[in-house]
C-alpha cells in the first residue's frame, strides 16, 4: 500500500514501541516522516536502521515538555520536507503510585509528557495542516476511558488526550481537518514493560489494567490503527476514540 505517497508525517516517541512502530508502518506506505524522540542514541540508532532500509526519515531529538522546542520541532519539520500533513502524538510515560504518595512535582510531571505536550503540538502544527488539510492521530489509552487504581496521574493525563481531541475535531471539522485518538490497553512496549507494581496494591484492583486475552498487544497492531486513522480511508472518522485493548473495557 501506498496510503501516504507524497505525504509528511510528524511522530513523537519514535524510538520505541508504539511510535517506533508508527513511523516504520507511515515509511513503509510511503510517508516522508519526521522522527522525533527524547533518548538520541536509541533515536539515532533505530531511525538509522529504518533509513537503511530505503525509508525517508529524517530524526530530530525533542524534549516534549519544553514549549519552545516543540515549536522548533514542527517548524524544522516543515523547513525540512515543506509541509505537513499528519502529526502522530505518541510520546508518553507512565507513573503507577500510590495517589497519597505522589508528590506534585510528579503529577505534574506526567502532566507535561503526556498531555501539556499534545496541546502544544497541536497548536504548532494545526496552521500547515490546515494548508494540507491534514489531520492529527494522538495516543490516549484505556486509562483516559476507565480508572485504573495506582494509575491516577496517568489517567487524568489521557483522559485530557482523549478530550482535547475530540474537541479539536469539533472546532476544525468544517475547515477540513481531522482528530482522532487511540486508546490501546496492555501493549507489549518497554513502556509497559517497566511499571512496577506499588507496595500494598490490592492485585484484584490492580487486575482491572489487564487483558482479556491471553496476550498484549503489539506495537504494530496500534500502528495499523494509526495509520488507517492518518489514512484517506478515513476521510469521514474525526472525533473518534479507538478502542485497541483486548476486551478490558468490554466489562
Amino acid at each position: 500500500m501506498e496510503r501516504f505517497d507524497g505525504k509528511v508525517a510528524f511522530v513523537t516517541g519514535a524510538a520505541s514501541g508504539i511510535g517506533l512502530a508508527t513511523v516504520s508502518r507511515l515509511a513503509r506506505e510511503g510517508a516522508r516522516v519526521y522522527a522525533s524522540d527524547i533518548n538520541a542514541e536509541l533515536l539515532a540508532r533505530e531511525t538509522a536502521l529504518l533509513a537503511g532500509q530505503g525509508l525517508q526519515i529524517h530524526s530530530r531529538v525533542l524534549d516534549v515538555t519544553d514549549e519552545a522546542d516543540c515549536r522548533a520541532a514542527v517548524a524544522g519539520c516543515v523547513a525540512h520536507y515543506g509541509k505537513l500533513d499528519v502529526l502522530c502524538n505518541v510520546a508518553g510515560m507512565v507513573l503507577t503510585k500510590n495517589f497519597l504518595d505522589m508528590a506534585a512535582a510528579e503529577w505534574d510531571r506526567v502532566m507535561a509528557v503526556n498531555s501539556r505536550s499534545v496541546f502544544v503540538l497541536c497548536q504548532a502544527a494545526l496552521p500547515h495542516l490546515l494548508e494540507t488539510t491534514g489531520n492529527i492521530v494522538n495516543i490516549s489509552s484505556t486509562a483516559g476511558l476507565q480508572g485504573l487504581p495506582y494509575n491516577s496521574a496517568y489517567c487524568a493525563s489521557k483522559g485530557a488526550v482523549l478530550l482535547l481531541s475530540k474537541s479539536l475535531a469539533v472546532e476544525f471539522a468544517s475547515r477540513g481537518v481531522r482528530v482522532n485518538a487511540v486508546c490501546p490497553g496492555a501493549v507489549d512496549t518497554p513502556l509497559v514493560k517497566n511499571i512496577e507494581v506499588p507496595e500494598g496494591a490490592d492485585m484484584a484492583l490492580y487486575g482491572r489494567m489487564f487483558p482479556l486475552t491471553s496476550y498484549y498487544a503489539q506495537p504494530e497492531e496500534i500502528a495499523g490503527a494509526v495509520a488507517y486513522l492518518a489514512s484517506d480511508e478515513a476521510k469521514f472518522v474525526t472525533g473518534s476514540a479507538m478502542v485497541i485493548d483486548g476486551g478490558q473495557t468490554a466489562i
